[in-house]
């Protein structure tokens, strides 16, 4: 899942003097071939791609991007995310070059059709091939230079990306300007964090950058050795701050933009802010932006972000002093939900200086003497903060956080808390809380998981901002010891009446805690200190003209209201007529934003009942996405009504529990097995145990003993089933599926076709849009073809199918090839062919079949049987009308 869940991205390697390799890059692919990558309204880019060979052998696969116009522009160096190629950032790149600027892209060693080995950004390898590109980007005709071999060049990208953007301005003084985003400063501190393995990344990023094989040796065996003992070593946390922007600190002098995310159990927000107090330290201008999205999810805020980026090279590269910046220090804050689509609502607070991560502190007493607790025999069960691998999915486990849905889970028996009083007002947290406790232990080294929750009035809803977590070694505890905490950075509104909670346990998903049993004890030694950050403000809004007029307005419109009687915002009543339906939809229509007369979906009205299993076709733009995203609550209609067993469907609507959903491949945590990740998704829910109906949905989908076996070692079509199963959690009265089949070779297509057909044949109710025509006739009962938002046909596949101008003639004994062309040759029949069971026969227009039989009656065809045959290929074409 990459940022492109964003999702998974970013690691690096570090320094072996790779200026000594010497030679310059070498050219394999020739000059390329311009080519046209946009057209139309939108400026003209140009796009080549080259193979670029470095001085050891590696190929390293490029794309440049240039404006139409003649001159001389600056150049941007674009990275990609880790387990990404150069294809991710394409659209960035030809959006910047429309802005008038050189862009290059390239696949970092190992990924995409690059090769070499995965360094983790090694200075003499993925650092040195940048050193190269800038080499390169300086002798073309397109790229403006400083001086000969020195390009006006910036460097841009995420995670992998963004923390090679760093290394490069710190081993080539060419660099002019940087923007990294979701990235490390030391990548020690982000795998090691106060000593402790964070187990489940790692093996994420050794698992999607291909296996330990494709790493190079040394990471390989210091990934192995780590992940063994579960405890990380001197030589192998050297061996990654040498791969670290933090190891060439005092070499990074050119204006950097930090763009970290705020639910990133990854790459937290205190990377960002050791970046920026060692930047600045040497002199160089540095912004900080905290953005809603991160490695586990929420919203990347990828459109304000690029246009950020791309403000900051205008000002840096271009030299427009009046370039829109931004504030030196900007976070997005997450107010509630919005009820038309379900997104979380977002809004900037920003101040002049940039300000840690330990401004503003407030003191908040805790109560409760010492506790005990217990570190389980194997670290086991583990306590559950974060889910790395699945935050992308519904838009991260961290963002509902954010949105006061706790998902964290800590086992009785395995854990302290201390509490604090109700709060007497709002606070705002923003930066990391601190506390010191002491600590005792039965074994010598403890590890303990240090968070701070948002608790509700009288105990409900506890809620850790963005699931984050402290872990924390402690040698020599079994003499006791006086540690003080730093917990995770966030920014979190904690209500009036809340309370704020200290919970210290003895494992956490995500970690490798001590295999050993052992007691920990622990007590407080300190308040908890809390940054409030006092110089960040949300800004205020300039009062638009309506409020002005707005007050008699609204007394007009409310004595309309009471005049008619009409309630809009009340849901309408269930129709106990239709309790046993499990779908249907009357004139529904959604309009295209900002635009009076086009539609995505205009008057569709159709009906599904129990069991079947409904098709729903279309090309694309037919409106079929927007009808399932209408149908599960995700946006509203602008008129019409869909009901579910008689409700009607607004966002979060109660009856949407009776929906199983599957609209995208479902993230899955490579080390754990099916059932494992089928097990914690489910908790996540809240939901209870006996209410998921895990073995039904299992059966269904037909895993078998793989389900024991780790999701890594799953084919694509086994990943597919299991993202069916866990839809099927809970057995929903009515499943959607969209693209089911997607990626899947055909002996898995007929697999995932028979899952479907199970599941509906208990009475259930599938509903399942594809674009494979032919497995859609196999596996579908009933079909709804639309066409431009209008419904075409729905009704029977038999029906739908089983009209037009081909007939399939059964015979009692094969028919003889001569006897094939005197039918062929028939007046009224187009064309004849042969066939297993008697002749497919094609009539020209005024051509019947009562006509064909007496003609066959008459060349003496054994003729046992007629009826229509069309495929559902030549139906659907039919339909409409060539529109796909």
């Amino acid at each position: 899942m990459d940022l492109r869940l964003p999702g998974l991205r970013g690691l690096l390697r570090g320094p072996r003097r790779w200026w000594a390799a010497g030679a310059a890059a070498v050219l394999l692919a020739g000059a390329g071939t311009w080519t046209a990558a946009a057209g139309g309204d939108p400026p003209r880019v140009h796009r080549a791609d080259r193979v670029v060979g470095t001085a050891d052998g590696v190929r390293i696969d490029t794309s440049y991007f240039t404006p139409a116009d003649a001159g001389r522009h600056p150049a941007i160096l674009l990275g990609h995310g880790f387990g990404g190629s150069k294809d991710d950032v394409r659209q960035q790149a030809e959006d910047l070059a429309r802005d008038g600027y050189a862009v290059l892209t390239w696949s970092a060693r190992g990924f995409g059709r690059s090769t070499g080995r995965i360094g983790l950004n090694d200075p003499q390898a993925e650092v040195a091939d940048v050193s190269k590109l800038i080499d390169w980007l300086a002798r073309q005709p397109q790229v403006r230079l400083d001086r000969p071999g020195d390009p006006r060049v910036g460097v841009a990208g995420a995670s992998y990306g963004g923390a090679v953007s760093l290394l490069a301005a710190g081993y080539d003084h060419r660099v002019d300007a940087i923007a990294p985003a979701i990235t490390y400063w030391n990548l020690a501190d982000a795998l090691f964090p106060n000593g402790v393995f964070k187990k489940l990344w790692a093996g994420v990023f050794f698992n999607s950058g291909g296996g330990c094989a494709k790493f190079e040796p040394e990471l390989c065996r210091m990934y192995q050795r780590v992940a063994e003992s579960g405890r990380p070593d001197a030589r192998a946390r050297a061996l990654l701050e040498a791969r670290s922007p933090s190891a060439v600190a005092g070499r990074i002098k050119v204006p950097t933009l930090l763009v970290q995310g705020q639910t990133d159990s990854l790459f937290p927000l205190g990377q960002a802010d050791a970046a920026e107090r060692a930047i600045r330290a040497g002199g160089a201008p540095v912004d900080v932006d905290w953005i809603a999205g991160g490695h586990d999810g929420g919203d990347m805020e990828s459109a304000r972000v690029q246009a950020r980026v791309r403000a900051w090279f205008d000002r840096y590269l271009k030299g427009d002093t009046h370039a829109a910046t931004g504030p030196a220090f900007r976070v997005t804050r997450t107010g509630g939900v919005d009820s038309t689509d379900g997104a979380a609502l977002l809004r900037g607070a920003s101040a002049n200086a940039y300000p840690g991560l330990e401004s503003g502190r407030r003191s908040f007493p805790l109560r409760g003497g010492p506790q005990r607790f217990e570190n389980p025999p194997g670290g086991n069960p583990p306590a559950v903060s974060s889910l790395p691998g699945l935050g992308g999915a519904g838009g991260g486990l961290a963002q509902l956080s954010a949105l006061g849905v706790g998902v964290s889970l800590d086992f009785p028996g395995q854990y302290a808390h201390f509490d604090s009083a109700p709060l007497t007002g709002d606070l705002r947290v923003t930066g990391s809380p601190t506390v010191t406790v002491h600590v005792t232990s039965t074994a010598d080294d403890a590890v303990l998981f240090a968070k701070v929750y948002d608790v509700g009035p009288g105990g409900t809803r506890p809620v850790l901002p963005s699931q984050l977590v402290t872990p924390v070694r402690v040698q020599g505890a079994k003499a006791g010891k006086d540690v003080t905490l730093t917990l995770p950075a966030v920014d979190h509104e904690v209500q009036k009446g809340h309370r704020l909670r200290l919970v210290l346990a003895s494992t956490d998903l995500g970690y490798a805690s001590p295999a050993a049993p052992a007691t920990y004890t622990v007590s407080l030694r300190s308040d908890l200190r809390v940054p409030t950050a006092p110089g960040v403000t949300t800004a205020a809004t300039p009062l638009p003209a309506w409020v002005w007029w707005l007050p008699a307005a609204g007394a007009v419109i409310a004595l309309a209201l009471l005049l008619t009687s009409r309630r809009r915002t009340a849901a309408p009543a269930p129709d106990p007529a239709l309790a046993g339906v499990p779908l249907q939809i009357i004139d529904l229509s959604k309009r295209y934003a900002r635009s009076a007369d086009r539609y995505a979906v205009r008057e569709l009205s159709f009906r599904v009942e129990q069991g079947q299993v409904l098709g729903l076709l279309g090309p694309n733009g037919a409106g079929k996405t927007t009808t399932l995203r209408m149908l599960m609550g995700l946006i509203r209609p602008d008129g019409g009504e869909i009901r579910v067993f008689g409700h009607a469907i607004r966002p979060g609507a109660p009856v949407l529990s009776r929906v199983g959903a599957f609209v995208e491949g479902a993230g899955f945590l490579p080390h754990l097995s099916g059932r494992e990740n089928l097990e914690l998704y489910w908790r996540a829910t809240g939901r209870p145990a006996e209410d998921a109906h895990l073995d039904e949905a299992l059966e269904i989908a037909g895993l078998g003993d793989a389900l024991a076996r780790a999701v890594r070692t799953y084919s694509q079509g086994m990943r597919q089933r299991l993202a069916i199963a866990q839809a099927m959690l809970g057995l929903p009265d009515l499943l959607i599926l969209d693209e089911p089949t997607n990626g899947l070779d055909p002996p898995q297509i007929r697999e995932m076709r028979e899952v479907m057909i199970r599941y509906a044949a208990a009475g259930r109710t599938v509903i399942v849009s594809s674009h494979l025509l032919a497995e859609v006739e196999q596996t579908c009962t009933h079909l709804v073809v639309m066409d431009r938002g209008r419904l075409v046909q729905a009704g029977p596949v038999g029906e739908i199918t089983g009209s037009g101008d081909t007939l399939l003639v059964g015979t009692a004994t094969p028919v003889e090839e001569p006897v094939v062309e005197k039918v062929a040759a028939l007046p009224g029949v187009a064309s004849a062919l042969r066939t297993d069971d008697g002749l497919l026969v094609r009539l020209e227009s005024g051509g019947t079949a009562e006509a064909l039989v007496v003609e066959l009656v008459r060349l003496e065809v054994p003729v046992a049987s007629v009826g229509p045959h069309r495929r559902l290929e030549d139906a659907f074409l039919t339909l409409i009308g060539g529109s796909a």
